[in-house]
């Protein structure tokens, strides 16, 4: 179903998280193998991609860190979005806390990404959109690293982010166990990779979902 199909009164957020555009801050795995500056560069143009694919009749809120990075991120992304700063603390604190702001604010549900996944569209945004608006109450886009590159939450749900082991091959199998616990009616996308090494860098460059403007070969 596209999203002009989608319940006119349901207000759905698209929450980003991202870091702000600083050399050596961003791709630090990539950079170790081509630079802090192409690092850098190849972030951008994940980002700058990844926010020209989101659905258009979606709100956006871009969540940046650190907290002092408002007008770099203004000035990066332009003035069309809503910026707000990440709160301190680990990852999970910082989602349930973006989370639960958006939902005061009057949103009916809420679908957190990140910047680096090449393959997310408005294809899978709409997909996930839908679900949360049927049947269902939270939705997973599996990454390939045992992560996961998108939530969907049709309510806060803040315990589907306490005592999970981020960033590891575990996250996304110990987010499911949560969702079992609280009886919440799942639903998992396609399995899809982000940018994190030299490898996944060279997978979206061999499938044309990345254009950068030099060679490291």
């Amino acid at each position: 179903m596209p999203s002009s199909q989608l319940t006119k009164n349901k207000i759905t957020a698209i929450l980003i998280f991202l870091k702000a555009p600083r050399m050596g801050h961003v791709k630090t795995r990539l950079a170790q193998k081509i630079g802090a500056n192409s690092a850098l560069l190849v972030y951008r143009t994940l980002v700058e991609r990844q926010l020209e694919r989101l659905p258009k009749d979606f709100s956006v809120e871009i969540y940046y860190a650190p907290e002092d990075a408002h007008g770099e991120m203004c000035d990066w992304l332009g003035d069309a979005y809503e910026f707000r700063p990440q709160c301190e603390g680990g990852l999970g604190k910082r989602l349930e806390h973006a989370v639960a702001g958006a939902f005061e604010r009057g949103v009916e549900s809420v679908i957190c990404i990140g910047g680096d996944c090449p393959k997310l569209d408005h294809v899978y945004l709409e997909q996930a959109a839908v679900a949360l608006e049927c049947d269902h109450d939270v939705v997973f886009g599996p990454s390939e690293d045992g992560g996961y590159y998108l939530i969907g939450l049709n309510a806060p749900y803040p315990e589907l982010f306490h005592s999970i082991p981020w960033s590891t091959a575990t996250t996304l199998d110990e987010s499911l166990k949560q969702a079992a616990k609280l009886k919440l009616r799942v639903l998992k996308l396609e399995t899809l990779y982000d940018v994190d090494e030299i490898a996944e860098l060279d997978r979206a460059l061999d499938e044309g979902l990345l254009e950068v403007d030099f060679t490291w070969k």
